[in-house]
């Protein structure tokens, strides 16, 4: 039986022995790492991309045109085609930004980090899920080390031309970026793949980000259950709290032998409390009310960024920072992809996605289910929303709806009357093809007096209570329901009811936590 992933110190010693089962020879080469003797072990990359997030969180902002020209000559934009969203934000949907690390040898005082001449990996990925409503926000670490598969993707070339990449079977994530030619577009479609989550946007920093951003806010606040003192990193520090920054900062986020079994998931444990204390301190009052410490924090997280175009100006990053500026970071849950030991490998130095518990997460963000007491905060609402199911259900004969399409699968609407009439009898469902705009979740707007209808055809659906919407007058002779079909329509006869909470590790941003 496959053993929970992180248990083994074997995977720290050896986490970057090979790329992986089923790699081709030139991914295998590009992407492979030899083991090193400890000294040159110490040199292994690792890079902290939560600053990125925390910037965004803050919504600085800069005025004057000069500033603003500054600040956009130190932004570094990639054309990624049609992988993410051409928008900055899209109106009355979700969020889902992918914060990459990597590991090349760019900037200054970065020449002993990472491998010489590597092309860079995605060596550090954090998905960052944003609700539609804008309450909460879920932080998703994929490990490096993650055996995936990644699909065939377009790069975009310096002409402007499309150069298309295969896909290929059982790889580590983190040679979608930079292997054979993977642009961050890549690694975007692999996440999808991955989670079924569509990536809007991306933003990728290099070595420089953790030791820039956190000397501009004057330190990060961490805290050690225990001493530790790591050769690889040389991170020397007494058990309790410390204020860290530069390259102190830079070795507590890279350290992976000094914290519990030593592998690369205990280390993204010590990265999220990290990111956590970042967004604390940027938040605070004694970084928003010094001009000093807001233009340097501006200055230090457009340098080290590198972004799609959609997003390439201070102006675009200034909107997408508003919609995120209205998350409270006591909502803001840090959560890392549930994987076990790859089963394939006698010694396991990779990981699998864990085959029940990751569906089941994917499952809770596709659907914007928070993983914060904010939905303990709606548990009335969600209660007095519940009773609208609750009652007589009309005969399907009697049902009158009419079906509009306004999630991403063609002919969703045709589809559905279709079912509705040969399935379950609802003779008066009609299409009504596209809807005016898109949705992110399915929605059943009835009367009053309509309500049976609208519990008999929940129940056939198998709607979440969610997705009842009452009006306040009666419908008058004919007047059909509204079946508004979002994104979270997964086809004809399929419940869209939203999926159990799991019982998965967490944190908060808002709690200080001591790494162990």
């Amino acid at each position: 039986m496959p053993r929970q992933g992180g248990r083994r110190s074997a995977r720290g010693q050896e986490a970057r022995a090979k790329e992986g089962p089923g790699s081709s020879s030139n991914e295998n080469g590009a992407g492979r790492r030899k083991r090193k003797a400890p000294k040159a072990r110490r040199k292994k990359a690792l890079i902290w991309t939560g600053g990125v997030v925390a910037f965004l969180l803050v919504g600085v902002s800069v005025g004057g045109y000069a500033l603003y020209q500054h600040f956009n000559g130190n932004l570094n934009s990639v054309d990624i085609g049609d992988a993410g969203n051409k928008d900055v934000v899209t109106a009355d949907a979700p969020l889902n930004i992918l914060v990459i690390g990597t590991d090349k040898r760019t900037g200054k005082g970065n020449e002993g980090y990472g491998d010489k001449g590597s092309t860079g990996h995605a060596d550090t990925n954090i998905l960052f899920h944003v609700s539609e409503d804008r309450t909460n926000a879920t932080a998703l670490s994929i490990p490096r080390d993650l055996i995936t598969n990644i699909p065939e993707c377009k790069s975009r070339q310096a002409d402007g031309s499309d150069k298309v990449i295969p896909g290929t079977e059982n790889i580590r994530f983190n040679v979608s970026l930079g292997q054979s030619g993977r642009d961050p577009g890549c690694t975007m479609e692999t996440v999808k793949e991955l989670t079924g989550l569509k990536v809007d946007h991306f933003m990728m920093v290099d070595f420089n980000a953790v030791k820039e951003l956190s000397t501009a806010v004057g330190g990060v606040n961490v805290c050690l259950a225990r001493p530790i003192k790591d050769a690889d990193s040389h991170l020397d520090l007494s058990a309790g709290p410390h204020k860290i920054q530069g390259e102190d900062a830079l070795a507590f986020v890279r350290t992976r032998h000094a914290f519990a079994n030593g592998s690369d998931l205990d280390r993204i444990k010590v990265q999220q409390q990290f990111i956590g204390s970042m967004i604390r301190q940027m938040k605070s009052d004694d970084t928003l009310t010094s001009p000093t410490k807001l233009f340097k924090l501006a200055d230090s997280a457009t340098k080290a960024l590198t972004v799609d175009k959609a997003i390439g100006s201070v102006p675009k990053l200034t909107t997408l920072a508003k919609e995120l500026t209205k998350i409270d970071t006591k909502n803001i849950s840090f959560v890392t992809l549930p994987v076990i030991d790859n089963p394939a490998e006698p010694k396991p130095i990779t990981v699998v996605v864990d085959p029940v518990k990751a569906p089941q997460l994917f499952s809770m963000m596709q659907a914007d289910t928070s993983l914060t007491e904010v939905a303990a905060q709606k548990k009335a609402a969600k209660g007095k929303q519940d009773a609208l199911l609750k009652g007589t259900k009309a005969a399907a004969g009697d049902v009158r709806v009419d079906v509009y399409n306004g999630g991403e699968i063609a002919g969703a609407a045709q589809q559905t009357v279709t079912w509705l009439q040969n399935e379950k009898g609802v003779l008066k469902s009609t299409n009504k093809a596209n809807a005016p705009a898109k949705a992110a979740k399915t929605t059943l707007e009835y009367a009053p007096n309509q309500a049976d209808q609208a519990r008999a055809l929940a129940a056939m659906m198998g709607l979440p209570a969610s997705a009842l919407k009452k009006g306040t007058t009666d419908a008058e002779g004919l007047q059909a329901m509204v079946l508004t079909l979002g994104r979270d329509f997964k086809g004809a006869g399929t419940p869209i009811t939203g999926p159990a909470k799991i019982d998965i590790p967490k944190a908060s941003a808002d709690k200080a936590e001591c790494a162990k």
